[in-house]
């Protein structure tokens, strides 16, 4: 027997514990045994440990039949607390979760600026504020994880974000000179955006694609139950996958990328220009939609079938086996998913299901947070149900 064993058996039970009382909520020591194939004694004393730690809860639950009342598990929510961080261009969602993966404060910011440096000053000022409402407890403000619509390192560095042509940032050094005692991690919004969608909607799927096209098109990716970074880390820029062999010219120096095509942005500026207009926002394409607008039917019909070609190429690169679309505008459109996947003809591109986001724009911050949680509790794997949508709110 290798020395340390029995402390690392010990570390794997208390991980399997925590799990599982996450994935059922309310559960008895005794369900816990049956669940994990533990003994009573074992469970008792890593239960005891997680009590004394306050992590867990103890609760009498109400029953209906003869005898005693069992004591049920539950994660301590308020044991402390986690921050997700959205850093969109000119859009900053803050969103506060206990550790039960559970949205208990979102608020937006919308800056007016570009500029790295006040970008970093704005983030700072609201994570202040956060550490001085979120540490009067036992644990404390345990982690801060920030979404990049860019390329992140895997040493947590920026590459790249195009939206404001930011290039080799470290925003974590910068974060860290201002807030040294508090744990912050930088990663690609996409890449939480999937693992977000694995947590609190598609549990089964081990195999799961985000497709994001709100200001772009990044994709997160999902293999095995694992997040697919790559070799720098720069996995899932699917966005700049050429479709199009000398059109439209891209920000990234290339010609012909996708989200050229089908990103909501690029959607917007084509039917700006039928238009006349300076530009539009979701709302105006609402109201088209709404009325039936033949040019902006047309344009989404083009749209679906450019985003199909791409939808193709992953597949036929992954095969996955849930595809998770989230997109503002798919979203208002009638049967947007039988539309797209009528031009995905292919007999070798297969898989499982193609699906719109319901988490919409929560989906980073989402999965921001619980990937902290499980960082923190140092779990394998997560299954939160989320019971309401956060609220969120404008901060001026």
């Amino acid at each position: 027997m290798v020395t340390g064993d029995g402390a690392y058996i010990k570390k794997i039970n208390r991980s399997l514990i925590l799990k599982n009382i996450i994935k059922h909520g309310l559960i008895s020591r005794a369900d816990l045994s049956k669940t994990i194939g533990l003994n009573k004694a074992t469970i008792s004393v890593q239960v005891a440990d997680l009590l004394k730690e306050e992590l867990i809860n103890e609760t009498q639950h109400e029953h209906n039949t003869v005898g005693r009342r069992p004591i049920m598990l539950s994660i301590n929510n308020k044991a402390g607390y986690v921050l997700g961080i959205d850093l969109d261009f000119r859009r900053i969602q803050f969103t506060i979760s206990g550790l039960n993966g559970q949205p208990i404060q979102s608020d937006t910011i919308y800056p007016e600026t570009n500029d790295y440096h006040e970008i970093v000053t704005l983030l700072i000022i609201h994570i202040k504020h956060y550490v001085s409402l979120y540490s009067n407890n036992h644990c404390g403000l345990v982690g801060i994880m920030i979404g990049v619509h860019g390329t992140v390192n895997n040493d947590e560095s920026i590459l790249f974000v195009p939206k404001y042509q930011w290039s080799h940032k470290n925003l974590k050094s910068d974060l860290k000179r201002e807030l040294m005692d508090l744990n912050i991690y930088i990663e690609n919004n996409a890449n939480l955006s999937a693992y977000a969608e694995k947590v609190y909607k598609y549990h089964h799927s081990d195999n799961l694609l985000t497709v994001i096209l709100t200001s772009g098109i990044g994709a997160g990716i999902m293999i095995d139950g694992k997040l697919h970074k790559g070799y720098h880390g720069y996995a899932g820029e699917m966005g700049h996958m050429i479709i199009a062999p000398d059109g439209k010219p891209c920000k990234c120096g290339n010609h012909g990328c996708w989200e050229g095509y089908s990103s909501e942005t690029s959607l917007l500026e084509a039917l700006a220009l039928e238009y006349n207009k300076k530009s539009l926002t979701i709302n105006d394409m609402k109201t088209l939609l709404k009325n039936q607008d033949p040019i902006a039917l047309e344009k989404m019909r083009q749209f679906n079938k450019n985003l199909a070609i791409g939808l193709n190429n992953i597949i036929n690169l992954y095969n996955p086996e849930t595809i998770v679309i989230n997109s503002q505008i798919l979203a208002l459109y009638p049967n947007a998913v039988v539309e797209i996947t009528s031009h995905l003809k292919s007999s070798v591109s297969t898989y499982r299901e193609i699906v719109l986001s319901d988490l919409s724009d929560n989906a980073c911050v989402l999965g921001a947070c619980a990937l902290l949680i499980q960082r923190f509790l140092e779990v394998p794997e997560l299954t939160f149900t989320l019971h309401e949508e956060p609220l969120a709110k404008n901060l001026a």
